[in-house]
């Protein structure tokens, strides 16, 4: 998704699954409301979920068939989107975050 832009809610991340391995999508924070520098990667200080967990919860939910993933960490909630970024988008909307059109 290096050519798409997506705002979500910072304990929303975005997974690829390919060729057997995850990826996790970069996020870049543009609103902080803690007081101090955290690593936005350290789930385990953010969310109380290791990597691990992670790793066996998105696998628990398409079998760990490539495509994107969308995690709900605070909430521990895991989403296959599919193979395509479209589909990370309409998983999005229907969790009610973004718009077709932004400026609306």
């Amino acid at each position: 998704m290096s050519d798409t832009t997506v705002f979500l809610p910072d304990y929303y991340r975005i997974f690829e699954r390919r060729t057997g391995e995850w990826f996790l999508k970069t996020v870049r924070l543009i609103h902080k409301e803690l007081p101090f520098s955290v690593d936005l990667r350290d789930f385990k200080l953010l969310y109380g979920i290791t990597d691990e967990q992670i790793g066996i919860e998105l696998f628990r939910i398409n079998g760990g068939k490539s495509g994107y993933y969308l995690a709900n960490l605070r909430h521990k909630r895991f989403y296959y989107c599919g193979t395509g970024t479209e589909g990370v988008k309409t998983k999005l909307r229907s969790l009610g975050i973004g718009r077709e059109d932004p400026m609306q």
